[in-house]
């Protein structure tokens, strides 16, 4: 296993940043399966955008365990983060949310906050 941060292995790395990205779609579910709300709340168990929302957060989790039992939760956390950056990309793909200056900035300060992380612990 390499370690390129800190003792944490790269493939544990990995697996945090795929718990990212598996978690940014199931935020985009929820969302999508939130519309479908205003019919009344009897319908949240019979809508599939809601289930597989909350399955894509189930596996994330999942993931993210496998990913925490051989690296450091202080690398691998922040990591977590990216998650924020998925989610606007597929917001904005999918949902044609606009991307503004000021969320462009958050995420550059999510990145530098991720890098600054990373280089502190070496």
């Amino acid at each position: 296993m390499t370690a390129p941060v800190a003792g944490t292995p790269i493939q544990s790395m990995v697996l945090v940043g795929i718990a990212s990205v598996i978690g940014s779609f199931g935020a985009l579910f929820l969302k999508t399966g939130s519309a479908k709300l205003n019919r009344g709340l009897r319908y949240l168990f019979l809508n599939g955008q809601l289930a597989l929302g909350v399955a894509l957060f189930v596996a994330s989790s999942l993931a993210y365990v496998v990913g925490l039992r051989h690296g450091e939760l202080s690398v691998l956390y922040p990591l977590v983060s990216l998650g924020y950056i998925w989610a606007l990309l597929w917001a904005a793909l999918f949902l044609k949310e606009p991307i503004t200056r000021n969320k462009v900035y958050g995420l550059l300060l999510i990145v530098l906050g991720i890098v600054l992380i990373g280089v502190g612990k070496s």
